[in-house]
């Protein structure tokens, strides 16, 4: 790929990915709600979901998708309903031991779906993907040399940007216990995952 367009897309890239959207909100709370380490299945599901994208917004999956945006549509309610679900879950389980992370009922599979499915039914993502992304790619140099440096950036650089916002989701859930607030973290987490699904549908 070429070393100027790169040194371009870096930067680009980092500014979209740290910028608050589905995917960091649901990093902020997956923070709070089971901390950073089991938080880290979400995000493989959310990067792979976000490298999927990528691929497809360069060969051309996105114009089927506008070319039939019910489909799309379809998906995009399903994934979330499915989060506003989840959301409901958290909002109703019992208050948290906010001393040690990891009593939850989501499984890994859990947290790598959610991942996966906002990453995928995000449209601000596919269009970012597709306004994005070409004018980086030239003609003279082979597709797939630059879309593996393209995605390696991407996946390193969503990576660092989602544990950042999962570590401010664990030490907010700190705060709350010093502050006697662990009756209110699974709410709060709930809360904010609720938003993602509305966010998700009507977005």
């Amino acid at each position: 790929m070429d070393i100027g367009l790169l040194a371009l897309f870096i930067p680009t890239f980092f500014l979209v990915s740290i910028s608050p959207g589905m995917c960091m909100t649901l990093a902020l709370t997956l923070g709070m709600a089971v901390g950073v380490r089991r938080s880290l299945w979400m995000m493989a599901g959310e990067l792979l979901g976000v490298a999927l994208v990528a691929v497809a917004a360069v060969l051309g999956v996105a114009a089927l998708m506008l070319n039939y945006p019910t489909l799309f549509t379809v998906f995009r309610y399903v994934g979330g309903a499915y989060l506003l679900w989840l959301g409901w879950k958290l909002w109703r389980a019992p208050p948290p031991d906010l001393s040690a992370h990891g009593n939850t009922p989501q499984t890994r599979w859990d947290l790598a779906l959610q991942g996966f499915t906002t990453a995928v039914s995000n449209p601000k993502g596919w269009a970012f993907m597709v306004a994005l992304l070409p004018p980086f790619l030239r003609d003279d140099l082979p597709l797939w040399t630059q879309m593996a440096g393209l995605l390696t950036v991407i996946v390193v650089i969503e990576f660092t940007s989602l544990l950042l916002y999962a570590s401010g989701g664990k030490h907010l859930s700190r705060f709350l216990a010093r502050a006697g607030g662990a009756n209110w973290l699974n709410r709060i987490a709930g809360s904010l995952m609720a938003i993602v699904g509305v966010w998700l549908a009507v977005g």
